[in-house]
């Protein structure tokens, strides 16, 4: 699922191409809006702006109309210059904003749906979001025109969970912190030297933080370069710290990396046991032999959903 630095990337990709220039057609090609007359509804209306709140996307449009994009596991934002070739098949496309210079393109949905600028603030999912961890800082802007990232906002939503709840877990919840996904949560966590398997209750606010502040400068600078997420910049396979990096060695301890699906959605989670120890990470059997496997020997990964 694309996380919040690539939808924050999206949004101003989308933004350039098309927030003060003329539009010159909407289409929606999809089956499922093909009867819904939105181009209808959005003729002689200029983009006034672009922007996301975790892995929310909006498109503002003059007159309170707004168009908005959740991605799920496989939608993607595409910008052409017009006449290039699309990446992905013309079939897929579910929204095309077209202008002079450029074609806008919604691929694959599956969250596409046009609303007044009053109900994006009052729908009771989009109200029920976290704070977004790419908000602007506080003390950038003190207008209130755009939300600004509050650390005690994120902490006092944290406290109002379920103490017994996986940190690892409660980071993915975006009513709680929005537009972190699997991959920052696994980096994050290692990055502050958490166990992603400690219970909320025993994290402290100093720790929680940490978790927050050392993915936030990494997603900002994600959001502005896009392409694929690094946090790791030594060399070597891949760019990640723990992320996908299942029985290689930890790049500080050389212990070898554990994964294993964590949370209702049994989202895998990366993690060295020697780097981030706290003693509550699961216990582990072999299902054949009912053998105990050793936290620094990773079991076999489950599945991804």
């Amino acid at each position: 699922m694309p996380e919040g630095d690539t939808i924050h990337h999206a949004a101003r990709r989308v933004g350039a191409a098309l927030v003060g220039q003329a539009i010159e057609s909407i289409e929606m090609p999809h089956p499922r809006h093909r009867l819904d007359r939105w181009p209808q509804r959005l003729a002689n209306r200029a983009v006034e702006s672009v922007d996301a709140h975790g892995k929310h996307l909006f498109l503002r449009f003059e007159g309170g109309l707004t168009l908005h994009s959740h991605l799920r596991m496989g939608g993607k934002w595409g910008v052409y210059r017009r006449g290039e070739r699309w990446r992905r098949a013309t079939h897929r496309a579910w929204l095309v904003i077209r202008t002079a210079a450029h074609e806008v393109v919604q691929f694959d949905g599956p969250v596409l749906e046009l609303m007044t600028e009053s109900r994006t603030r009052f729908d009771r999912r989009l109200a029920a979001l976290g704070p977004d961890i790419l908000a602007p800082d506080l003390r950038d802007d003190h207008s209130g025109a755009t939300p600004r990232w509050d650390e005690r906002a994120f902490i006092a939503r944290l406290r109002s969970d379920d103490a017994t709840r996986s940190i690892g877990d409660a980071l993915l919840d975006q009513r709680t912190l929005a537009g972190i996904g699997n991959i920052w949560k696994s980096e994050s966590c290692f990055i502050a030297g958490v166990d992603p398997w400690r219970r909320v209750g025993a994290v402290t606010d100093s720790e929680a933080l940490e978790i927050v502040r050392g993915a936030r400068p990494l997603m900002q600078e994600s959001a502005r370069r896009g392409g694929r997420i690094t946090t790791y910049a030594g060399g070597g396979r891949g760019g990640t710290w723990v992320y996908e990096r299942a029985g290689l060695p930890c790049r500080r301890c050389q212990t070898l990396v554990c994964s294993r699906g964590q949370g209702d959605d049994n989202r895998i989670t990366f993690w060295s046991p020697t780097c981030q120890p706290s003693g509550s990470a699961p216990t582990l059997t072999r299902a054949s032999t009912g053998e105990r496997i050793s936290p620094a020997v990773p079991p076999p990964p489950a599945r991804p959903r």
